[in-house]
């Protein structure tokens, strides 16, 4: 077990236990009996063998501070928060139930909150000037307004088309700047974006339902073609889709990264958004993003506190469901599949698998298409490390997990690799510009929708 906690706290610095909103419910932490069963799921614990580094070193961690026997302004504690993908895997094999994500996700809005009350003196360092402007930035604005994040995709688009990219490449610019590997995870951006602004798309033949969608932040700018292939799989799926206006980011990145009053505002708009549309009247609020489902299904957990909001966000967020479920839940359309003679692997993204547990229906779907070839990697479910911004906070733990992804993937001889999530997205197809493989990236919704128009389309732009 874990042992000497306190060993890194400094002795002049005085002791910070949780306290006030958003503290990890100490039922909730004594709900572990470190049995260890989820060690062998643990992608940190699996790269670094470290007791701390696995989800019951770092509720041992948690429970120390909830106790007061160690700081919260220790290192040890805020380096294993932030080094946990919270890729939710230990909460699919706890036989106790441990709710991991929760308890994780509150002691990140600790440290946050304790950092940014931080006088410079005191027991917590102060954030940085530079982390403070960014996340201001980022959390603060780019992400809470979607027409300032569609500008920014827009100057990003240009970056990319105008050869503006090319030469800060092949310049050594980037380099010298110290930003290149983080650059190279730029996804590119489609020349046309989804813009929610109440459209409605008919079902194709007989309506059998009506749901609305998401488009979400960087699904609508980067990964606007996975949603037309969406909407016309829905279509041919007897659904008439809607996209209810004054939707935007579904908070995830807030709630990962600590800042669940960031992700309580995001909530409150999205669940008033598809109020307006018409909420009881719709069979489903369909999502194609792996993390982005995940988040809006725990609205009402995010909201539990807010008297106003919390029996609407439940209401909404029963109204969630991934396109794979829904798909498999309605029987779908296997009659005008058609042949995609292709040898295809699924990586699982984790809050599909673990925090949705939808791992069937994505499989399900893909054999369903005539000649394609499903071929199992190995660790298919192990996270890629991605998670969020987390190649960007713990860049060598992420690179070490996405090598090793793309190798399982690589060892089935796949041309696809079949995936559900954009950060799992662009992570992969990173790792594989990195080893120079021609092998595609692709959401499982562009492959239905290519076999239901007849063949593969042409290269996206």
């Amino acid at each position: 077990m874990v042992s000497d906690l306190t060993a890194d706290a400094p002795a002049d610095r005085t002791l910070v236990g949780f306290s006030g909103k958003d503290s990890p419910e100490p039922a909730l932490i004594n709900t572990c009996v470190h049995c260890g069963l989820c060690l062998p799921s643990c992608p940190t614990y699996r790269e670094t063998g470290l007791e701390m580094s696995s989800p019951r070193g770092r509720i041992y961690l948690m429970r120390a501070v909830s106790e007061g026997r160690m700081s919260l302004a220790s290192d040890t504690f805020q380096g294993q928060m932030s080094q946990c993908l919270n890729c939710r895997a230990c909460e699919a094999v706890c036989p106790s139930g441990v709710q991991y994500g929760a308890i994780v996700e509150s002691s990140r809005a600790q440290i946050q909150t304790a950092r940014e009350h931080a006088s410079g003196t005191g027991a917590v360092r102060p954030q940085g000037t530079m982390t403070r402007l960014i996340r201001a930035a980022v959390f603060g604005r780019l992400f809470k307004n979607m027409a300032l994040f569609r500008g920014f995709s827009r100057m990003m688009k240009l970056y990319q088309v105008t050869g503006a990219q090319w030469l800060a490449r092949n310049l050594g610019i980037l380099k010298l700047m110290g930003t290149a590997e983080m650059e190279a995870m730029l996804p590119k951006f489609s020349s046309s974006f989804t813009v929610p602004k109440g459209q409605v798309y008919p079902a194709g033949g007989t309506k059998r339902y009506r749901v609305a969608m998401m488009p979400g932040c960087i699904m609508s700018t980067a990964f606007a073609h996975v949603h037309e292939a969406t909407i016309r799989v829905l279509q041919k799926n007897g659904c008439e889709v809607v996209l209810p206006p004054n939707q935007g980011c579904c908070g995830a990145l807030h709630t990962h990264g600590g800042d669940l009053d960031g992700g309580r505002e995001l909530a409150r708009a999205n669940v008033a958004a598809m109020e307006d549309a018409g909420l009881d009247a719709l069979d489903a609020i369909i999502i194609n993003a792996a993390g982005c489902g995940s988040t809006l299904k725990e609205y009402g957990h995010l909201l539990h506190d807010d008297a106003a909001w919390h029996e609407r966000a439940k209401k909404f967020a029963a109204k969630v469901k991934d396109v794979h479920e829904f798909l498999a839940q309605i029987e779908f359309n296997r009659a005008d599949l058609r042949p995609l003679a292709i040898k295809v692997t699924y990586q699982e993204p984790c809050h599909l698998a673990h925090a949705q547990r939808i791992t069937v229906q994505p499989r399900t779907l893909l054999q369903a298409i005539p000649e394609l070839k499903l071929i199992e990697m190995n660790e298919s479910s192990l996270c890629c490390g991605s998670a969020g911004i987390y190649n960007i906070t713990q860049p060598e733990l992420a690179g070490s997990l996405g090598a090793r992804k793309v190798e399982n993937a690589l060892a089935t001889g796949a041309e696809v690799i079949a995936t559900a999530n954009p950060g799992c997205a662009l992570q992969l197809a990173g790792e594989l510009r990195k080893r120079g493989r021609d092998v595609q990236v692709r959401y499982i919704v562009e492959l239905l929708d290519e076999s239901y128009r007849g063949g593969r389309s042409g290269p996206r732009d």
